[in-house]
């Protein structure tokens, strides 16, 4: 089934149309278990229209008794995986608003773990064959992913990969299980090794974020789930949104599945990889500023509805300053060359601070069918944002199945070709 709430104009209603058989021919227990998708379009000032389609259920069931799912709804919640990194960014950027922290503050201020570093002589050096950094890692390397530690994206054996592994930081891979560390064990940890390169040097996803959100932790003196929900949540309604799920609403999460193949199971269809009672169903240890947020759509088009107020500068939750300095690409021609898929056919893609932003600075770029455009970014476990400022169109898609290629899966290319499509 869908739910449709549609107003007129900016979108064609035989696009719409079109856009929610897409999605539905996706449904299925080999595909996709179920979705709920967003796109609205408008100037932020004479309002916007906005279009959602729900289908699917929340979970497949093992036959077991009471193990049904029940039907996908719009207020369903998904895990929202590396979302989470822009909603902290926010944070971080509401922080230097207020004066607490400045963009070229050292973090080794807040976090002295990550003070004195060394750094590796190359990426496959021992751990203890390092150089001096060249100065210290600032709060912009931090949020913009150059702090000089990240994804490895050569393929290859490496100690300082093998060393992160087994202290448990989840940082390098997939973040599930969670990590099993507290805010302090864990900045502790990554202190103990060395950067993978100096400071400033090179763009390397994921592990900034997490950093991020400790060091909020850190400058205000509040775990990152209070500032959240004092600085980000209340202000934009969003209720659903928060490092876990409490009891009361365990009814309205989805469980999240993997292809078979990735979890080592030789046969057709998805694989249960954590239910709705699982890894969600209490607070972590650590909220992990990467990937830790749970959420529903209507959340996430507040807060990407007031964004993007900011970036047309009007009042918003950040100032139109801070939003353009998130926006702004930071990202180089090393950066591409080394990170292809990451930044999509051609770069058209680039990072800003804690989020994928049109490349080089501009708000239009050409982007091949099937891919987003704009600002925002994806998560690992089958969602997807962004903003277009060329055509005023905003797309979220919540899915419950696991990302496991670099590669957009179908559903995606689907639901932006379909969504780009439907404009008027």
């Amino acid at each position: 089934m869908t739910d449709r709430s549609t107003e007129q104009g900016g979108f064609t209603e035989r696009g719409l149309v079109e856009l929610d058989a897409a999605l539905v021919r996706h449904v299925s227990p080999a595909d996709v278990p179920g979705l709920v998708a967003l796109v609205a379009r408008g100037d932020g000032a004479a309002g916007h229209q906005v279009h959602v389609t729900v289908a699917g259920s929340t979970a497949l069931g093992d036959g077991t008794p009471g193990d049904v799912g029940m039907p996908v709804r719009r207020d369903s919640i998904f895990r929202i995986a590396s979302l989470t990194k822009p909603v902290v960014g926010v944070a971080a950027m509401l922080l230097i608003e207020d004066g607490a922290m400045a963009l070229d503050d050292p973090v080794e201020r807040w976090l002295p773990e990550l003070g004195g570093r060394r750094v590796l002589r190359t990426l496959e050096s021992p751990l203890d064959d390092t150089v001096a950094a060249a100065r210290p890692i600032s709060v912009e390397d931090v949020l913009s992913f150059r702090l000089g530690f990240g994804c490895i994206m050569t393929p290859g054996s490496y100690p300082i990969a093998d060393a992160e592994a087994s202290l448990g930081l989840k940082t390098l891979g997939p973040p599930w299980p969670p990590p099993q560390l507290t805010a302090d064990e864990w900045i502790a940890a990554l202190g103990g090794l060395p950067l993978m390169d100096q400071p400033g040097q090179r763009f390397r996803y994921n592990t900034g974020a997490t950093v991020a959100g400790i060091l909020i932790e850190r400058v205000t003196g509040l775990p990152l789930p209070q500032v959240l929900a004092k600085r980000v949540f209340e202000p934009l309604g969003m209720t659903d949104t928060g490092f876990h799920v409490p009891v009361a609403k365990l009814d309205r999460f989805t469980s999240m599945y993997a292809p078979s193949g990735f979890l080592g199971i030789a046969r057709e269809g998805l694989e249960l990889f954590d239910a709705a009672e699982g890894w969600y169903a209490r607070p972590p240890r650590l909220a992990d500023g990467a990937s830790g947020l749970v959420s529903t759509v209507d959340d996430l088009w507040a807060f990407a509805a007031r964004l993007d107020q900011a970036r047309r500068g009007n009042p918003g939750l950040l100032s139109p300053e801070s939003a353009g300095l998130m926006l702004a690409d930071r990202t180089t021609p090393r950066d591409k060359a080394e990170n292809p898929w990451f930044f999509g056919p051609g770069g058209h893609s680039g990072w800003g601070l804690m989020m994928a932003v049109p490349a080089g600075g501009a708000l239009t770029t050409v982007v091949p069918d099937g891919w987003p455009r704009g600002y925002g970014w994806d998560g690992g476990s089958g969602t997807v944002w962004r903003t277009d400022p060329a055509t005023g169109l905003t797309g979220i898609l919540l899915t419950q199945r696991m990302m496991t290629s670099p590669e957009p899966p179908v559903v995606y290319r689907d639901f932006w070709a379909a969504a780009h499509a439907a404009l008027g």
